[in-house]
């Protein structure tokens, strides 16, 4: 049995970005933080991990991608999972004043609360945070989470489809000890930073043009120690063992300060 950590209550989506992932059966093992989350892999608990990186309405995770940089684990897949959010609670929608939830999905139906002006409150998981709605057994009180957590808290649907854009998907990074061997359909994290002066970046970007590699995406991130530095966070098709995906690595080393490759892994598809 393969067990996979993930951040969260029983119900959250990464548990379901998991279940999706994984064909085969698994456990999963809910952990508070997404250091915790990676720690359960690091230190032989689970097997692998699954941590969200990025949202097509709100953009990156943050944390996630700060734990990236210094995490010991491999990329060793990714899941494009679809985020359909609900209003739940015990109240009906002209009672709800405040609404709970995780930042990440209070901003991805930013529209709904604003045009019920209702008070946002944030919690630190979607599944939960319709357990302490339902601790609170109050009519104002409601939360936003999948249909998944309302069915295993046993609270009723007070309206589904509320995100700003119903075409919501949350990218996921799964984790392990393990590396992937190419497929021929392969995408490459690699993390890097650079020295302070003119062109150096593009010296680096370049290197995707001159050998024809398609680049992903590309992110900054504070370094946290230096202020005004930024570490870079890059995706690109091909995997890190092709050869000229090696060669063109290590051109890139030699331009930066840092560079270390999160892993390659079988590109996801949107469902």
């Amino acid at each position: 049995m393969i067990h996979v950590s993930f951040q969260g209550e029983r119900g959250a989506y990464s548990e379901a970005a998991a279940k999706s992932f994984f064909n085969e059966q698994i456990e999963t093992i809910p952990k508070t933080t997404f250091a915790d989350v990676l720690e359960s892999t690091s230190n032989d608990t689970t097997q692998n991990s699954v941590l969200p990186v990025e949202n097509s309405i709100e953009g990156s995770v943050g944390e996630s991608y700060d734990l990236l940089y210094s995490t010991s684990l491999n990329a060793t897949g990714e899941i494009y999972h679809r985020i359909e959010h609900c209003l739940i609670g015990i109240g009906k929608i002209d009672e709800i004043d405040t609404v709970y939830s995780h930042p990440q999905a209070l901003g991805q139906c930013r529209k709904f609360i604003e045009e019920h002006n209702m008070k946002t409150i944030p919690a630190y998981d979607t599944a939960g945070s319709v357990k302490m709605v339902k601790e609170l057994n109050k009519s104002n009180c409601a939360c936003i989470a999948s249909k998944d957590a309302a069915k295993i808290y046993d609270m009723p649907i007070i309206q589904d489809n509320i995100a700003n854009n119903l075409n919501n998907y949350t990218r996921f990074l799964i984790l392990s000890k393990s590396n992937r061997s190419e497929t021929g359909n392969d995408k490459t994290s690699i993390i890097f930073s650079i020295k302070h002066e003119p062109g150096s970046l593009f010296r680096i970007i370049e290197n995707f043009h001159k050998n024809n590699v398609n680049l992903t995406k590309i992110e900054s991130r504070p370094t946290k120690e230096n202020t005004w530095e930024y570490n870079f966070y890059v995706d690109f098709e091909g995997h890190q063992n092709n050869g000229k995906i090696s060669e063109m690595l290590d051109k890139i080393k030699k331009e930066t300060l840092f560079m270390k490759i999160l892993g390659s892994y079988p590109s996801a598809k949107l469902s």
